[in-house]
């Protein structure tokens, strides 16, 4: 069985990662999941804990990071992420794909720690970022503004990613996503893996 492969997903606040990460899941691969993080951040309305993150107090996340729980953590918007090391690995080493969805700064961790893939998505400008953040109703005046300067900020890093993903229109930018998924598991090491035994009668 091939070891699964490890995805890292970023983008800016509001181009559209979650929504396009549940999509990927709802079509059903069963060798697909993502990571549940950690976080100091509040309860959205409709999010549940142990479902969207595990939510803890910023006491409790401070010492999981002590004790080296987490593969990679860092702070956003006074927030603290982590992700747990010991699941991602155990996921991985049963033939799981993984996603991972943090920001430029824990993917680039990550990319240190462990081979992964890095995917950016992008929207198609700051005119429809910044509508898409309106459109949420969730904050006011002022944080969208800080959402967009940061916006600026992630968006810089793209050139750090192995693929771009354009979220202009929906559909298509979910199926960019699956092509990729679909790509690394035909790569010649994967394929080695899973049908070995296939290769290896086809020249006997």
């Amino acid at each position: 069985m091939a070891r699964g492969t490890l995805y890292t997903i970023s983008a800016p606040s509001g181009a559209g990662k979650t929504s396009l990460v549940n999509a990927l899941l709802a079509q059903g691969d069963p060798h697909l999941c993502v990571s549940i993080s950690h976080t100091t951040r509040a309860k959205r309305p409709g999010e549940t804990n142990g479902v969207n993150y595990h939510f803890v107090d910023r006491e409790q996340f401070l010492a999981m990071r002590a004790e080296g729980t987490f593969l990679e953590s860092a702070e956003v918007f006074g927030n603290l992420y982590g992700t747990s090391a010991v699941w991602v690995q155990a996921q991985l080493n049963n033939g799981m794909d993984v996603i991972l969805e943090i920001d430029w700064q824990g993917a680039a961790q990550v990319s240190q720690l462990i081979d992964t893939k890095s995917i950016f998505i992008l929207p198609p400008s700051l005119e429809t970022l910044q509508q898409r953040l309106n459109s949420r109703g969730q904050d006011d005046e002022e944080t969208i503004n800080r959402r967009m300067q940061q916006a600026r900020d992630e968006i810089s890093h793209y050139g750090a990613a192995d693929y771009l993903v354009i979220n202009d229109n929906f559909d298509s930018a979910l199926e960019d996503l699956r092509a990729i998924v679909r790509a690394a598991r035909l790569e010649r090491s994967h394929q080695l893996d899973n049908r070995g035994e296939l290769l290896a009668s086809l020249l006997s």
